[in-house]
């Protein structure tokens, strides 16, 4: 037996050593070099990338590896194998590891930029694709739907990577469960750095998805941890867990509007991750569905979401639910949690008609809620009985049906060394533990590659003098540095061409409403991307536009804009935009999205359209065209169009926007130009959160809002409405009275109401 056993062991030497004598290196500097051995690579081999850009490069890397032999595909140099245009990579076979390329300059030309397969039957297993950056690599169809990432099969890894800026539909990091070859995978999705994704605007923006609702019954066994979400915001939900047997550890969300959501499948595991929200619009939690999840030891801090976004979340479920809506929440253990100045804890949350079923069988033990604001931040929706909780601590008094399981503490806060707060008094024994790990931004991703400010912003860059020409600004313009700053000089600006903004400026006058710009075209400026315009202090006038209709001040590109934008307008003057009828003030294209748009000390005279025009997408698919829009301090006069028509229409729940904030201006005679079929003055239609407040409306058309779906909040107050009819606000979806807040309005000379 002895010697069978020697016999046996030296012929997996014999086998190893043979292996390894067979494996090569391959340096490959070109496709038709890669493809011309990559079809023969066996265990142990390495395929090394000469440095330099590869265009329209679609790899297939397959092969059949080993545990102690992995087939190696990476750069000569980490970081300077640039694959550009349409490239992207297939991995199939086992023990494969790919390293160190950069993908951007283009977009992948199939479903996803990386791909744990082949085709739907020759999948990866037990490979690796670590060390890899893809960066703004997207399709410019922002509703072309693809993945960056795509993992199928089992024990795959994804890691140390670098992902940043993803703008078209489709989830960045993607698990599929949709064979039996990829569920129980055991994938691990670890140590990468997701950087800014920008807001979406529609269903469709997740940073990380495991499962779909089809698969959601179905294990997936997928590890998260130690990954680091820096400001990922594309949608409600960051994260969207929906399959079965995860665990979600250790990572950090960095002021991301968005939630880690169980949203399906059951048994999943959410232990000490770091939510840190710094007061952030949106910014959340935790959000809880179906049965048997575990929440522990997780530390919230500076959370404002509410709602489906809130710091933390309970769900109310649908009985006897189909497999894509919403299960019942059902032996669910939320224990040692901090949350620190976390805004809204909502409980049995979504509960209607259709989500009655509230939690059941589910305990919620040894939580620490400090609120230095001194507000305490429950709420429930329906009955919470089936929600047993029990030796938790707050500073302050929460709600009465709460208050037996939640003890009321002044509780004293110390920054440790890990940078978190915790009670200074160690008697305190509730909450997470006080040895969390709390990963730093530098220790993900790669070390090669810059981990950049997303946002360039407005007047940080150098201060321009442009005398007062034409041609003076147009070179000006053509010559400045994202963040530059024009300053005009006293004079006239007739420009008689298009003026194309793709990066950040502002545009001001040297002396305010001493700087004329006229324009000879159908439009003066128009935002492409990658543009973000602020106009400041000038006098603007249309005089010397085309005796044509629908001409504009500003436009983004008609059709197929990718990057969100932002524009600003304060102290100027805008007159003569009556040349011929739908002269408009701002006109929005199909598909774009401005994450601000600010209107501040502005006049605004004879205009024959409207002044800002965002309701493009009226497919109704919850798709909208402004995050935010803020109009204040500004005097409308003789307006034919409508001051606003922003739309977001349908009845998808996973956006935040829009936003409507219009505070102190005066309008008078706005909105009854006959060609203005909304007849109103202010039209909002699917708006999240509606503040019309301290406005003077003088004989104008009213303001009309139309709620759809998402619990909207709109307060109307302290307007005075001079000879004009009072607001009008209709439920479109939900049924009985509108919720609108109307208060403090005052009506004068109104005979109509």
């Amino acid at each position: 037996m002895r010697l069978m056993n020697i016999i046996k062991l030296s012929l997996v030497l014999t086998g190893c050593l043979s292996t390894q004598l067979a494996a090569k290196d391959y340096f490959v500097e070109n496709k038709q070099a890669y493809n011309s051995i990559s079809a023969d690579l066996v265990a142990g081999d390495k395929v090394i990338l000469k440095n330099g850009t590869w265009n329209d490069f679609e790899i297939l890397f397959a092969g059949q590896g080993s545990k102690t032999a992995p087939i190696l595909l990476t750069a000569e140099t980490k970081g300077q194998v640039i694959l550009s245009g349409q490239s992207n990579l297939r991995l199939a076979g086992k023990y494969l590891e790919v390293s160190g390329l950069v993908f951007k300059d283009g977009y992948t030309p199939s479903s996803a930029v990386i791909e744990f397969r082949r085709n739907k039957s020759e999948l990866a297993y037990h490979s690796r694709v670590t060390q890899i950056v893809i960066d703004n690599y997207s399709n410019p169809d922002k509703r072309e739907s693809d993945y960056w990432v795509a993992l199928y099969g089992q024990h795959n890894r994804f890691d140390h990577s670098h992902l940043v800026g993803k703008r078209n539909k489709g989830v960045t990091v993607a698990v599929r469960l949709n064979s039996v070859q990829s569920q129980k995978n055991y994938h691990r999705i670890d140590n990468n750095y997701f950087g800014y994704r920008p807001t979406f605007g529609s269903n469709g923006g997740e940073t990380l998805r495991v499962g779909t609702s089809h698969h959601s019954l179905t294990d997936s066994h997928t590890l998260v941890e130690n990954n680091y979400f820096d400001r990922t915001n594309g949608e409600v939900e960051t994260v969207s867990i929906k399959a079965g047997k995860n665990i979600v550890r250790n990572n950090v969300f960095y002021e991301s509007r968005g939630t880690l959501t169980l949203r399906h499948g059951n048994g999943n595991i959410v232990e000490e991750n770091i939510f840190i929200g710094n007061g952030v619009d949106h910014t959340g939690g935790i959000r809880v569905i179906n049965k048997d999840q575990i929440i522990r030891n997780n530390y919230l801090q500076g959370l404002t979401g509410y709602r489906f976004g809130s710091g933390f979340t309970v769900m109310n479920g649908v009985p006897n639910s189909s497999i894509n809506r919403y299960h019942q929440v059902e032996n669910a253990t939320i224990e040692n949690n901090t949350f620190v100045n976390v805004s809204h804890i909502q409980l049995a949350a979504g509960s209607d008609a259709e989500r009655s079923a509230a939690p059941k069988n589910s305990v919620m033990n040894n939580n620490l809620i400090i609120n230095q604001d001194a507000k305490q931040p429950f709420s429930t929706f329906d009955d919470v009985s089936g929600l047993v909780l029990s030796n938790n601590i707050a500073n302050t008094k929460v709600l009465s049906e709460l208050a037996y399981g939640v003890k009321q503490q002044n509780i004293t806060l110390g920054k440790a060394s890990n940078g978190l707060l915790y009670p200074t008094s160690k008697s305190v024994n509730v909450g997470a533990k006080r040895d969390l790990k709390v990963l730093k931004k530098e220790d993900t991703g790669v070390s090669w590659y810059a981990k950049v400010p997303a946002i360039v912003e407005f007047d940080s860059g150098k201060t321009h003098v442009v005398k007062a020409s034409a041609n003076a600004l147009l070179n000006a313009i053509n010559n400045a540095q994202s963040g530059d700053v024009l300053e005009l000089a006293p004079g006239q600006y007739d420009v008689s061409k298009l003026v194309e903004i793709n990066k950040t400026l502002t545009i001001k006058a040297k002396q305010s409403g001493k700087s004329k710009l006229t324009f000879q075209r159908s439009t003066l400026f128009e935002i492409h991307d990658g543009g973000n315009l602020k106009l400041e202090g000038l006098l603007i006038s249309g005089e010397y536009a085309p005796d044509a209709i629908d001409n504009s001040i500003v436009r983004t590109q008609k059709w197929g804009m990718l990057d969100n934008y932002r524009f600003v307008m304060t102290n100027s003057e805008l007159i003569a935009l009556d040349i011929n009828h739908s002269f408009h003030f701002f006109v929005t294209g199909k598909g774009a999205m401005a994450d601000e748009i600010i209107l501040t000390g502005n006049s605004f005279t004879n205009v024959t359209g409207d002044i800002l025009r965002l309701n493009t997408e009226i497919e109704d698919l919850g798709v909208y065209n402004a995050e935010y829009v803020t109009v204040n301090n500004n005097t409308f006069n003789d307006v034919e169009g409508s001051l606003i028509k922003l739309y977001r229409g349908g009845t998808d729940e996973s956006t935040f926007g829009p936003h409507l904030e219009m505070i102190n201006n005066t309008l008078n005679n706005v909105g009854f130009g006959a060609r203005n079929k909304a007849q109103a003055s202010i039209y909002v239609h699917g708006v999240q959160v509606t503040n019309i407040k301290e406005n003077e409306f003088v004989k104008s058309a009213p303001i009309v809002v139309e709620h759809t779906v998402g619990e909207p909040k709109t307060e109307i107050s302290n307007n005075t409405f001079n000879a004009t009819k009072t607001p009008n606000v209709k439920e479109l979806i939900v049924k009985g009275p509108h919720t609108a807040v109307l208060k403090n309005n005052n009506v004068l000379n109104n005979k109509a109401d």
